[in-house]
């Protein structure tokens, strides 16, 4: 069983099973669901193989393969995982199981419905599996396909602007992307070639490597986002159904981040070292914008898409500072992110489920109808804010550690941010869940029913999990993390006064 190729068998499990449910019948809306959950459930399965299969302490790719495709033009079927990809991938596919049940009220459509949702699944699982540039384009821009569609067809209010948007962001990001790649390609030593590992160690001159680290850049931090670049992340989020926000917020937004720890920093290290302390700046920025806009919103849904532009300026911050801890705990902190701000997606869908609103004035008192949910619904907060002994504090302490080895002066305002993340999250708690109920439609409320609980208690229990006991998942980081941090102190570009680290 260890023999079979489980890293390619878990990509493609998604695509299989959407062109199976092609073939139901488009009023067989009980099959349609049914299948649409064996088959996450099945690629979930697949991806425990992975998982199984992963040596701890190595650093390098496993599990992948390495096919001829397109040979005359270099172009290679080539996968692989490490640390950095292998949770990234458990969560994808331990994730959308969870997004399937979310998508229990969708009663339209359903067929084209859970077709977009498992093909959008293959695409993601590609992108974090990819070795190949080529190959990695052709997953990323695929992913852009399913999600348009699933938001402006399933989506809210003004879903076809949001999707619009968001598809014309991302698409334009792309572009630049592209250029440097097809650079690249060129630039190889010898035979022209997409393949990652040829291509590590070009030779570049360093004005090249800006340039082409730029273009890498602009593609990713639009998908973070980072800001300025995150205007489309809050209409996407909010006009999205469930499923596509859960799946949008907690695995989405990380393939930008991991597109610079891939390609950005290993392919360009002099370029990602010199313009470390502008990204840092960035970040930063945005983990304060993100939690001060945060604190202004009406909409639930809308301040937990502020959150993410904070949270995901963490994990640049982590990737940048040039430390085993900011590194490692950036990368775990995807993962938390995930988790976290997933579940919080999936809570805001129960409630709308029922209440049809997502504004935070048409609630309170929640917690006397809905104790269990209110409960849920806090521990779920309070991760997100970082509280220790739950999975969000792990990555942001590591995170600090980090940067206050190498940019201490950046600690205060980032420390800021996750004080802001306090009064957004409980405030906005406070006013949905206490205080008397006013608006008699939040009388005699349901809790959650078993389908729910199916749906959020695994999150709640990885919750809780990292929180206490974060080493098996930094056990498989931390290799790869010390890899990457070495390629970006090895720079031969050290900008004055910019206090980074040696690796150890």
């Amino acid at each position: 069983m260890n023999d079979l190729p489980w890293l390619d068998i878990t990509i493609f499990i998604p695509l299989g099973g959407a062109i199976l449910l092609g073939a139901v019948p488009k009023d067989r809306v009980g099959a349609l669901r049914t299948g649409a959950l064996i088959v996450a459930v099945a690629a979930f399965a697949a991806s425990l193989g992975i998982l199984a299969g992963f040596e701890v302490g190595e650093a390098g790719f496993q599990l992948g393969s390495s096919l001829s495709w397109i040979s005359e033009w270099g172009i290679g079927y080539t996968t692989g995982v490490d640390g950095v990809s292998l949770w990234i991938i458990m969560l994808t596919t331990f994730l959308m199981p969870l997004a399937v049940l979310a998508s229990w009220s969708v009663d339209k459509q359903l067929k084209p419905y859970f077709i977009f949702l498992l093909s959008l699944e293959t695409g993601m699982l590609g992108v974090f599996s990819a070795l190949d540039l080529f190959l990695f384009y052709v997953f990323w821009e695929a992913v852009l396909v399913p999600m348009y569609f699933l938001i402006g067809l399933w989506g809210y209010g003004r879903r076809v602007y949001a999707a619009t948007k968001f598809f014309l962001y991302t698409l334009a990001g792309s572009l630049f992307l592209l250029l440097a790649i097809l650079y690249l390609y060129f630039a190889a030593p010898g035979e022209p070639t997409f393949d990652y590992r040829s291509l590590l160690g070009t030779e570049l001159a360093f004005g090249t490597q800006v340039l082409l680290f730029l273009g890498f850049f602009a593609s990713f931090a639009v998908k973070i986002p980072l800001v300025p670049l995150h205007t489309w992340l809050p209409d996407a989020h909010t006009e999205a159904p469930t499923a596509g926000s859960v799946m949008l917020a907690a695995v989405l937004l990380k393939m930008g981040a991991y597109g610079l720890i891939r390609f950005g920093i290993p392919l360009f290290p002099d370029a990602a070292q010199a313009l470390a302390p502008l990204i840092i700046t960035l970040a930063v920025i945005g983990i304060v914008y993100g939690a001060l806009i945060a604190i202004v919103q009406r909409d639930i849904k809308r301040l937990v898409a502020y959150s993410s532009v904070a949270h995901l300026g963490f994990v640049v911050l982590g990737l940048f500072v040039g430390t085993i801890q900011g590194m490692s705990g950036g990368i775990l902190q995807m993962l938390n992110h995930g988790l976290s701000t997933g579940a919080l997606f999936l809570l805001v869908g129960v409630l709308y489920d029922r209440r049809h609103t997502r504004l935070i004035a048409d609630f309170g008192g929640l917690a006397k109808s809905m104790p269990v949910y209110a409960g849920v619904f806090l521990l779920v907060a309070l991760s997100s804010l970082g509280l220790p002994g739950l999975n969000g504090f792990v990555g942001e302490f590591l995170v600090l550690l980090g940067t206050y080895e190498t940019y201490a002066w950046w600690v205060i305002p980032a420390t800021f941010g996750i004080v802001l993340a306090a009064i957004y999250l409980l405030w906005a708690y406070q006013r949905v869940f206490h205080g008397d109920i006013t608006n008699e439609a939040n009388r005699g409320l349901s809790d959650f029913n078993v389908r729910e609980y199916a749906m959020i208690l695994p999150v709640v229990a990885l919750i809780v999990f990292i929180g206490v006991y974060p080493k098996p998942f930094l056990d498989r980081i931390e290799p790869s993390a010390q890899k990457l941090v070495s390629q970006l102190n090895d720079s031969s570009v050290l900008p004055e006064g910019s206090g980074v680290a040696e690796a150890p």
